[in-house]
């Protein structure tokens, strides 16, 4: 039976991060109407109260009611991670099979596949915990994010180069 590894991010996901990094990018203190949050990141109004429901509940995001209400972050932007975003939306960020990684059923030549997966979960926490929301806010990146995605640029080019040939 083939083992598969949920690394999908789904749309509802993508759009948390791209509404809170928009409130990243507000001046702290402003609060942000969900129309005009829905409309500056092309996100459909009614999703995006479903979405910010979630992050309120997580304690991402704080909501303010009345005519001057709206939406800000619950605590500074440099202190939530695109993982905070990612797990309050879609849960844990790798699972097989929503299986714990010491309970998969490997064994003979499979058993390093653990090791894999462990290998995989590891890298999306490196990248994924230590990115916050300031950091693509203000486009300064870590290091370490911004070596592993010119990395992928760089790959991507020659894949395409060699397409063309």
């Amino acid at each position: 039976m083939a083992q598969s590894v949920n690394m999908r991010m789904s749309a509802k996901a993508e759009y948390a991060v791209r509404a809170m990094i928009q409130l990243a990018a507000v001046d702290s203190g402003a609060l942000v109407k969900t129309d005009d949050l829905a409309q500056a990141q092309g996100i459909p109004p009614q999703f995006l109260v479903d979405i910010l429901s979630n992050l309120r509940a997580d304690r991402l995001v704080r909501s303010h009611r009345g005519r001057d209400g709206g939406y800000e972050l619950a605590r500074p932007a440099t202190e939530i991670s695109i993982a905070d975003v990612l797990r309050s939306i879609d849960g844990p960020l790798a699972s097989v099979r929503d299986i714990g990684l010491g309970d998969l059923p490997y064994s003979g030549p499979t058993v390093s596949l653990t090791d894999v997966w462990r290998a995989l979960r590891a890298s999306m926490r490196s990248v994924l915990e230590e990115t916050t929301l300031a950091d693509v806010a203000t486009g300064s990146l870590p290091r370490h994010v911004a070596r592993l995605a010119d990395d992928y640029r760089d790959q991507e080019s020659k894949r395409h180069g060699a397409a063309r040939s």
